[in-house]
C-alpha cells in the first residue's frame, strides 16, 4: 500500500474509475465483435494507490503466466473473466510497461505465424527423416 504525506484521497485523479468504465465497454465490445483492447496502464497519469485499486477491483483469477525473454513477463488473469493483467520487467526486474488486456488469449500467447511456419518445416523434416529410416 502507498503511503501518502497527505490525504492519498484527495490526490485522486479519477482515472482508476474511468479505466474501469473502459474494460467494462471494452468486454462489452470483445464480446459482440470478437475485437481485443490493449490499455497502456503507464501512459494514463494516475495519483499514488490508483493503480493498486484498478488491480483491487478486478481482483485474482486462476491462471498465471511467467515468460522470461529479454527479461521476466508476467500474465495474470483477473477475477473478470477476458480481462488479463500483463507486466513486463528488464533484466533488473524494473517496470518497463504494464498493460490490461481485455481479449480471449493474450495476445502475448498467441503463436506468431513465422513461428508456425518453422513449426510445420520442423515436422516435416522429422517426419521425412524417420520415413528415411524406415526404408
Amino acid at each position: 500500500m502507498t503511503s501518502c504525506a497527505v490525504d492519498c484521497e484527495s490526490l485522486n485523479t479519477g482515472n482508476d474509475i474511468l479505466i474501469l468504465h473502459e474494460i467494462r465497454h471494452a468486454l462489452d465490445l470483445l464480446i459482440e465483435t470478437n475485437q481485443a483492447t490493449t490499455i497502456d496502464l503507464r501512459s494514463i497519469p494516475m495519483a499514488p494507490g490508483e493503480e493498486a485499486k484498478i488491480e483491487e477491483m478486478l481482483g485474482e483469477g486462476e491462471i498465471s503466466i511467467k515468460l522470461d525473454a529479454l527479461g521476466p513477463s508476467e500474465i495474470v488473469e483477473t477475477g473478470i473473466a477476458g480481462v488479463w493483467l500483463i507486466t513486463h520487467r528488464n533484466m533488473e526486474e524494473e517496470v518497463l510497461g504494464k498493460f490490461i488486456e481485455i481479449t480471449k488469449v493474450p495476445s502475448l500467447l498467441a503463436t506468431q505465424e513465422k513461428d508456425l511456419s518453422e513449426g510445420l518445416s520442423r515436422l516435416v523434416d522429422q517426419l521425412t527423416d524417420k520415413t528415411e529410416q524406415l526404408n
